[in-house]
Order: C-alpha cells, then structure tokens, then sequence
C-alpha cells in the first residue's frame, strides 16, 4: 500500500481540482443537514431470576449484639466507565454531524459534474456516461461531497478494472519488449525502471539503446542499466536502429535472457519515416525470432492531456500497440485522461508512473487510482 500512498500524495493536482470542484458543485445550493438519527441498539431482555429457596431462619441471640462504629472513612465511588471518545471528540463529531452539507442531485448539478470531469481531461463521451450513471436511481436525492466523490471513485474503478492488466510475461525467451512513444513522454526512464524491477523479480535482462538519434537517451539507459546491472546494447550516434535490434536479439538469444527491452525513437513530426524505422525494426529482429516483438508498450505523458488520446491513435497505427504504460500523474491536473484512454481504446494500462525513483512506477490498480484521482479517504 505504500504506493497508494504515494499515489494519493502525488496525484494531488488532479484530486484536489476534482475535490475543489465538487466541494464548490455541492455548496452551490446546498443546504445544511443533520445526519440520520442513529437507532441505538433494543435493550436485551430481562431474564427470568431463578427461584432461590428461603433460608433456614437464623436463631436470634439472647441479647442484641453491640452495634458496629461507624468507619470514618467513606467508601470510594465506584470506578466511572472510560469514555472512549471523550469530551472533546463528542463536541466535535456532533459539529462535523450538523455541517453536512447536501445538494439534491438535478439537472444543473449534473451539468456542473459534467463539465467538471470534462475539465479532468476525462473527456465528454466518458463524463457523460459516468455522470449518467451517477445519477441512476439517484435522482432527485440530497447528496454530499463525500458520498459523490464514492460514487464517483465507484464509477471511475469499473471503466478502469477491464484494462489494469500487468504486462504478461511469456515462456518463449529472449521475450521481446519494444517500447514507443513521443520524445519526452518518460520511455527511457520507464525502460530503466521496468529492467530493474524485472532483474530485481529474478529476471535475465537485456536493454538495446535503438534511440540511436538522442545522445541523452541512450545515457540514460546507461545509467538505468548500471544501477540495475542489466547490459545495455548501444551504437554510435546516427547508426541504423534496426541493425542495433537485430545484434540485441541475438545477443539476447546467446546469453540466455529472459527479457530484451528494445528502446525506440519518438519522432512525430514526420510520421513516414517513423512508421518505416519501426516496421524496419519488427522485420529485422523477425528473421531471428519470427514471433517478435511479443508486446509493444506505448508510453504516455499525463501532462499533454488529450493529446495522449491522439497520439494513442497515431501509435496504433504505426505499431501494433499491446499496452499503455502512463508516466507523470503527480505533474498534472488532468489526471483523467487516463480514464478517457480506457473508455475510448480498452487497451490494458500494465503501469503508472508518478515520479524518478525506481518505486515511483508500479503495476496499475483501479480503485487505488480511482481513490487517488477523486481524492477519497479510504
């Protein structure tokens, strides 16, 4: 649980708008209410008392006996019950009962709710369907902060649970891993993590530098794969990435590795020459291994918002993506694209990024980020 809360720390961009928001949606035209009555529980019945059979009369002495002083000395009060909330948490939970604010769930505050998750980057096709749901046999009923934002927690965790899938490791070996995805979204940190973690489970792994035209990436990797003790496969600057694959392969294929992580260049501005570097890349490394490449992540960058969603498409299209890896959620306010992606294109997110540290990307759980993202206390 100690990325959750992590998750919760880091994530406060989006969850504290979401939550401003919400406080601002319910206080606009709610009222004040006090919290249902709380039944205590029936008293027990009175047991019958048995019967207890009458004393043999005790023989009365001749003389009364002297009568006993007196004890000076008071006897103390009985102990009093330890009052397990005490005073002050009394006063205090009976202001929180009568601050309850609650707004009666209409069109308009549909409406705001709307254009608030909207505002999340959760796009309108997502915002709309969720805040339909919300509203499902609940029209019409008072509701405060708390009980929308679990509400809203609930609804963001079902269109999250199809796609939390970790990424699936495979018998065949060398498995290869080719990762894409724009320049800057985090792919070479998220490569460098990813092989820790694997060598860290136990796993064989290979690391081939194929953002042959970024000097900066490629000691990145370096650095990643000295810390991790993972080899890292480069060529010189300008060199022909499909060549380095290829040598990684089979280099892969001789040590024995369990993993070989095939970075790749991230240019968009021309999209023909990507699109043939990559399906020069798969031809290649397919006449070693007719199988590769066995997934193909896509790593996005939370910050660009809707942007992901288009770049979800152009990647689709140029590579046969299997699966999302998402970096940088503690760096934006728009935290809900994430959702939008999994509403849109139900490609399995395997990851989540939310900073530097090797400990900062773990595998994706719904309801921790649903909790996360509305700013829940769980």
């Amino acid at each position: 649980m100690a990325f959750f809360s992590k998750l919760k720390d880091k994530l406060f961009k989006s969850s504290s708008r979401l939550e401003e928001g919400l406080d601002a949606i319910v206080e606009d035209g709610g009222e004040e209410t006090t919290p249902d009555p709380v039944i205590p529980d029936p008293e027990p019945e009175p047991q019958p008392v048995p019967e207890v059979p009458e004393p043999a009369p005790v023989p009365q002495p001749a003389e009364p006996p002297a009568p006993i002083p007196a004890d000076p000395t008071p006897a103390p009060p009985p102990p009093e019950v330890p009052d397990s909330k005490g005073l002050l948490g009394r006063l205090f939970t009976r202001n929180e009962d009568r601050m309850v604010v609650r707004r009666t769930l209409d069109d308009d505050m549909l409406e705001q709710l709307e254009e608030l998750l909207i505002a999340s980057d959760m796009g309108v096709d997502t915002a709309l369907r969720v805040t339909s749901n919300i509203a499902e046999g609940r029209f019409g009923r008072k509701l405060s902060t708390q009980e929308i934002k679990q509400l809203l927690a609930q609804e963001v965790a079902r269109v999250m649970d199809p796609v939390a899938k970790p990424m699936p490791i495979y018998p065949k070996r060398p498995q290869v891993v080719l990762v894409v995805g724009v320049n800057g979204s985090g792919k070479t940190t998220t490569i460098g993590k990813l092989a820790s973690q694997f060598k860290a489970a136990g796993k064989k792994v290979v690391i081939a530098a194929g953002d042959t035209f970024r000097a900066a990436a490629v000691e990145q990797l370096q650095v990643w794969g000295d810390r991790a003790g993972v080899p890292v496969l480069t060529a010189p600057e300008g060199s022909d990435p499909a060549s380095l694959a290829f040598d990684a392969l089979t280099k892969a294929q001789n040590e024995g590795a369990d993993l070989l992580m095939i970075d790749t260049a991230g240019r968009l501005q021309n999209r023909a020459d990507l699109m043939e570097e990559l399906a020069k890349i798969v031809r290649v490394i397919r006449k070693v291994d007719d199988t590769a490449p066995h997934n193909t992540l896509l790593v996005l960058d939370a910050t660009t918002g809707q942007n992901a969603l288009s770049q979800v498409e152009t990647f689709r299209n140029l590579a046969d993506v299997s699966g999302l890896v998402m970096t940088k959620l503690d760096g934006t306010a728009k935290g809900g694209v994430l959702v939008a992606l999994a509403d849109k294109f139900g490609l399995p997110i395997h990851a989540i990024g939310v900073g530097e540290q090797i400990d900062d990307l773990a595998p994706f759980d719904p309801e921790e980020f649903a909790a996360a993202l509305t700013g829940l206390q769980t």
